[in-house]
């Protein structure tokens, strides 16, 4: 997906014109502490809520005063992956959007982008939990698939990140039961370190039902 698709056209700019007070209720209002300030259609930059606070002067222009706006922006062309990357480094609640002339077109919201994340990644969707540390040149996602399919389940989805203590790789990956234990099985036969896993509630009051069931049948 493209940072395009993932504006928020409701979240408003501020203008140099502006008077500081001004753009804080506009801050308040829409529950931010950052918003972008734009001429026209050219971005000058974020202002956020802490440096207007500590000007003096609550009625001047947010133009007049010597503000410290950073420039952070994502083109509307790029994946939404470099979106997630700027709004993580910067430690952003919101992105702003520029069009290949360098016009201001939009803003993404951390709230849009983790919406996204949680709904386009299968995150969302029953099943299990599984985290394992690879060693580097052992590392193949292709081999754990295929190993959880065996196993009659399905990858749903996957994170890698290096792991500098244990000089590999952590892989998260949900798969499509609620019950890892097979799977886990398989992987720790196959060599692989399981570090943590996670089964959905309804999969344990499941079987907590079931042997319920069974005791009160053995008890008859």
């Amino acid at each position: 997906m493209r940072a395009a698709e993932l504006i928020i056209h409701t979240i408003p700019t501020l203008k140099p014109s502006d008077s500081c007070s001004q753009s804080l209720k506009i801050m308040n209002d829409y529950n931010l502490t950052q918003l972008p300030v734009v001429n026209g259609l050219q971005f000058l930059g974020l202002v956020f809520e802490e440096e207007l606070l500590n000007i003096g002067e609550p009625e001047s222009a947010i133009g007049s005063q010597k503000l410290r706006l950073i420039t952070p922006h994502i083109h509307d062309h790029e994946h939404v992956f470099e979106v997630l990357k700027v709004a993580t480094n910067l430690k952003l609640r919101i992105i702003p959007v520029i069009d290949k002339d360098n016009n201001y077109i939009g803003c993404i919201t951390s709230d849009s982008l983790l919406s996204y994340m949680a709904t386009r990644t299968d995150i969302c969707e029953s099943g299990g939990i599984i985290e394992l540390d690879i060693p580097v040149n052992d590392y193949s996602l292709s081999d754990v698939s295929r190993h959880v399919e065996s196993n009659q389940a399905k990858v749903l989805c996957a994170f890698a990140y290096t792991n500098n203590q244990e000089n590999g790789i952590r892989l998260t990956i949900k798969i499509n039961t609620p019950n890892v234990q097979a799977t886990i099985q398989t992987l720790e036969r196959h060599k692989y370190k399981i570090t943590d896993s996670y089964q959905e509630p309804e999969f344990y009051n499941d079987l907590k039902d079931r042997y319920d069931a069974l005791m009160n049948y053995l008890n008859v």
